[in-house]
């Protein structure tokens, strides 16, 4: 049988009653925009994939060699312009069906986050929400408006400086981020 308060006054069997308050962080609500997340994986996808670049620019060197010595032609370059271009056009709509998919809309809502050095809480409501491991976390950009939380290939928390309450919190939050050796000093 539980044990149940005798009067009123009497605070409930297993609750505490001082709750200490909070040493983390705590922010605005804020839901990351498709065109946010299409241009930080196209910017991602560009720093992991540039010198694949080097092989139409190759070709067009072979070509010209080619062309100046054995056998004229123009239809290369253009297959191989068209072919980049095509590529990268590839990329660019994988990532925009991303933000269409029925299973990639929990990335579009609506959060409120709550950081503290044991993880980062995602919030829809008081009652619904996720858990973030700091250890799922492999690496932290720091942009000219924006934390970028990497947490694998082009999964990220964009978490812009707006929805920090304070100066404070962004001061923690860069402690935070040092301590956990995520984000590093710029010398």
């Amino acid at each position: 049988m539980a044990k149940s308060p005798v009067n009123k006054y009497q605070i409930p069997y297993g609750q505490n009653p001082n709750p200490t308050p909070s040493t983390g962080i705590r922010t605005k609500k804020y839901a990351l925009e498709t065109k946010t997340y299409i241009n930080l994986a196209m910017r991602q996808w560009f720093q992991k994939q540039w010198m694949w670049g080097f092989v139409p620019l190759g070709l067009l060197v072979g070509n010209v060699v080619l062309s100046l010595t054995v056998y004229p032609n123009w239809w290369i370059y253009l297959v191989v312009v068209l072919g980049a271009v095509l590529y990268v056009l590839f990329w660019g709509i994988q990532f925009t069906g991303v933000t269409q998919l029925e299973q990639n809309k929990p990335l579009f809502q609506r959060y409120s986050y709550e950081i503290d050095s044991r993880q980062i809480l995602m919030r829809i409501n008081a009652k619904e929400g996720g858990i973030i491991k700091w250890d799922m976390i492999q690496s932290v950009q720091k942009a000219k408006d924006a934390y970028v939380l990497m947490m694998g290939k082009y999964q990220f928390l964009y978490l812009p400086y707006s929805i920090f309450s304070s100066d404070n919190d962004l001061r923690f939050m860069d402690s935070l981020l040092r301590r956990k050796e995520l984000l590093k000093d710029k010398p």
